[in-house]
């Protein structure tokens, strides 16, 4: 096994290749849900960490000088550009693109593994990211459909106060928190826009909360963030 750690032409092409394997699939499942980074952006995360780690250990090695994980911390502290532009906010204050941005994250971590040549703890933490970004996927979409409070952008009508449509609210034995309402962009129509936490009574479920607001008089829009 002491073979295939040392730093020879051919471990160095193994090491790449591996890079790119695990890096190319942990981009395609990103890029089935079309999300902004795909296969190239993580198979280059992974394949340029990587690199980065053979060279800090060629460095050390040929040279005897240097800290042999110097650059590897760069590299861990640098990706952060990267995964921060796959964060956007929306128009309605909702965050996405959270999970891409680990994900490139956790890409640059296993280039790194591999380019030391720890290659089980890349191969088995390339498996766990799959699994979490993929598989867990629909457990965290129910985990959140049985949430009883809620994120929500709501559009009133004109002829609807926004304390009318609590009132309403609070007869169906629902609450609202953190209210902000949108000044910035005033809506031609004069329709109220607004961003809020709604919650239910530990007898409503996820789905009807929705349903209630949606059907509450004067909601023209209703949106879960």
């Amino acid at each position: 096994m002491d073979g295939i750690r040392a730093l020879t032409m051919e471990t160095m092409v193994l090491r790449i290749v591996l890079s790119v394997l695990l890096g190319g699939i942990l981009g395609v499942e990103r890029g089935l849900k079309n999300r902004p980074a795909g296969l190239r952006t993580y198979m280059l995360v992974s394949v340029g960490a990587c690199i980065v780690m053979i060279t800090n250990q060629y460095v050390y090695q040929a040279y005897h000088t240097g800290d042999p994980v110097r650059m590897a911390s760069q590299v861990i502290s640098g990706i952060g550009f990267l995964g921060a532009g796959t964060i956007i906010v929306t128009n309605h204050n909702q965050i996405k693109g959270l999970t891409t941005a680990a994900g490139l994250w956790a890409s640059a971590c296993l280039g790194l593994a591999i380019g030391i040549g720890l290659y089980e703890v890349a191969l088995f933490g390339g498996v766990i990211i799959f699994i979490v970004l993929n598989l867990l996927n629909h457990w965290d979409f129910l985990i959140r459909s049985k949430a009883r409070t809620i994120d929500m952008y709501i559009e009133i009508s004109d002829k609807t106060t926004i304390a009318g449509f609590f009132r309403d609210l609070r007869e169906m034995n629902l609450s609202v928190s953190n209210l902000q309402i949108e000044h910035d962009n005033p809506r031609s129509d004069g329709n109220v826009t607004f961003l809020c936490n709604v919650r239910g009574t530990e007898t409503r479920e996820h789905d009807e909360i929705l349903r209630i607001v949606r059907h509450t008089p004067g909601v023209v829009y209703v949106e879960e963030l």
